[in-house]
């Protein structure tokens, strides 16, 4: 299967990639003239043939325009700031899960230091998603929004999407009773199954404020059993659960 790498654009039967991709495939891959990759700018994807190759710079001539398959599932994750390594592995998988999304959370029991020293790691976070992005040969790299507060997270993106927050309370429901697998799921009646947002909390867990923010803005609390789960293990079972379902 060939490689999949992000251009800024095609122009002119032609497209260029610079920088540390370029770089990547040059000294790592050894790219040579003749070599076929797959080239996306995020809304078309072409086979292109390498040109020229230098150490920051690979010219391509286009080859033939590829199929383009839009996800079927548009997912936002807000995730709550951890330790800075767990928080980079959980984007990273999230990423190749299929998240449209993500938006960092400075929530209530997020450690004031990380939370301080996240915008400084924002350029990192998106070369994290962009590499993630390129592996699993998705379209386009997910968006990456600036942090929030949870209050104000929980009220963004379109009204008609089902809204999930992963809750370790007693009263949650299962995930699998809030996620809708068919029209008559009760978690359906006024929720878009394909705009799906899911909210997931620090390791203190989420505030009773938080909670209460959350459920004003249509979120369903939802449990993924009786073990407490680290960040980082909750975001891939929960978006394993959504797409194994939905996806």
């Amino acid at each position: 299967m060939r490689r999949r790498f992000f251009v800024d654009g095609f122009a002119e039967n032609a497209a260029a990639l610079r920088g540390e991709s370029a770089g990547h495939l040059s000294r790592v891959l050894r790219a040579e003239p003749g070599q076929l990759y797959e080239l996306s700018d995020g809304h078309e994807l072409w086979l292109a043939r390498i040109e020229r190759v230098a150490r920051e710079a690979i010219d391509f001539a286009l080859v033939e325009r590829l199929e383009v398959r839009e996800p079927r599932l548009a997912v936002t994750l807000l995730l709550s700031i951890v330790k800075m390594d767990r928080f980079e592995w959980a984007i990273e998988k999230a990423t190749e899960l299929g998240v449209s999304e993500i938006i960092p959370l400075a929530a209530e029991r997020s450690e004031g230091a990380l939370v301080g020293a996240a915008p400084r790691r924002a350029e990192r976070w998106q070369r994290i998603l962009r590499e993630s992005a390129q592996q699993s040969r998705r379209l386009r790299v997910p968006d990456l929004r600036p942090m929030s507060s949870p209050e104000s997270a929980f009220r963004s993106g379109e009204g008609n999407r089902l809204r999930i927050l992963l809750s370790e309370r007693p009263g949650a429901q299962p995930m699998r009773s809030v996620i809708p697998v068919d029209a008559g799921t009760a978690a359906l009646a006024n929720a878009n199954p394909r705009a799906i947002s899911i909210a997931i909390g620090p390791e203190g867990g989420w505030t009773d404020a938080e909670f209460s923010a959350a459920a004003s803005s249509g979120f369903l609390e939802a449990s993924l059993g009786e073990n407490i789960l680290r960040t980082e293990t909750a975001v891939t079972a929960a978006l394993s659960a959504i797409m194994f379902a939905l996806g």
